[in-house]
């Protein structure tokens, strides 16, 4: 069978395929793509099912050896990409033959790309899915981050043409985003005039932030309650803790959580500021449920436009 062997794992790279769904009662988040629509291009470009298992790198750094001839697809992040030393483009299929080490450099703007293989990569699932959550030990080989020397298996498949996404149909990314809130029913108990400091302030992401969530430093935001009982979290779900900064919980947060919430982010807005990288900038601006539904909408609309095309020679 064919294979990617590790050369480099970088600074954080894991399996994913779409997500784990339906398992939160037993205590297991989604995981999955942090940017769901970088992944699904990375897919579409080879032609992949779906719920294709890829890699995402974060920040970048890994370094593949094919062990068989293969097609590769990298999207995502900007940063340097090359094959045998020679670079190759982004958003494109590339050609791997027996042998080729295919090296991704560090990002410059955003900060997670995602590699694809024709076929897919052949990783057993767990709980109905490949992805990996570290925290819960689950997914990808042995429940966490790749490591130098794994051997990652790739379903057969035949070769497809060359495609690759015209700049003009590439999602941008920027070091600062303006995320979308829906606001949430314990909205109420935050006093007016913080909730008009939420959305009129800049907030920065800190070096806390992971795959679990960002956490923001800004203006304080107090709440008129300090908990409530621990219930569900939903992807997006923006915490306010004790000490007033926000903290947007994403793919591997907790299932419950005792903190109040302002608001939920909307999902769109989730993949652009998992791009975001410490330092950079966030803010917000509260829309209706009804806008949030028209926003999928037309996104889901564009999207389906994002077609790849052959590659120029």
């Amino acid at each position: 069978m064919s294979s990617l062997k590790v050369l480099q794992p970088g600074l954080l790279s894991l399996l994913q395929d779409r997500g784990r769904f339906a398992q939160a009662a037993i205590g297991l988040t989604t995981g999955g793509p942090m940017d769901a629509l970088a992944a699904s291009l990375a897919n579409r470009l080879l032609q992949n099912a779906p719920n294709a298992t890829l890699i995402e790198a974060s920040f970048g750094g890994l370094c593949l050896r094919a062990n068989e001839d293969v097609q590769i697809a990298v999207t995502g992040a900007s940063l340097p990409l090359s094959v045998n030393g020679e670079e190759k483009a982004l958003w494109s299929v590339i050609d791997l033959a027996a042998g080729d080490e295919l090296s991704l450099g560090y990002s410059t703007t955003g900060c997670r790309s995602y590699v694809a293989v024709r076929g897919g990569l052949a990783i057993p699932e767990s709980f109905g899915s490949s992805s990996t959550v570290v925290r819960e030990g689950i997914g990808g080989l042995n429940g966490g981050r790749l490591a130098a020397g794994d051997t990652l298996p790739i379903h057969p498949s035949d070769a497809v043409l060359r495609l690759w996404l015209p700049p003009e149909m590439r999602p941008k990314y920027h070091h600062r985003a303006t995320v979308r809130v829906i606001p949430g029913y314990q909205h109420k108990h935050f006093p007016r005039l913080e909730q008009r400091r939420f959305f009129d302030s800049d907030y920065t992401v800190t070096d806390r932030s992971d795959r679990m969530g960002y956490r923001l430093e800004g203006p304080v935001i107090n709440c008129e309650i300090e908990g409530i009982l621990s219930e569900g979290i939903a992807p997006g779900a923006i915490q306010i803790p004790a000490d007033g900064q926000p903290i947007v919980l994403l793919n591997d947060r907790q299932t419950i959580g005792g903190y109040p919430k302002i608001g939920c982010a909307l999902s769109l807005d989730c993949a652009a500021l998992a791009q975001l990288r410490p330092g950079d900038t966030v803010t917000f601006t509260a829309i209706s449920e009804h806008s949030a539904h028209n926003a999928l909408h037309l996104a889901h609309v564009f999207d389906r436009s994002r077609t790849p095309e052959p590659a120029p020679q």
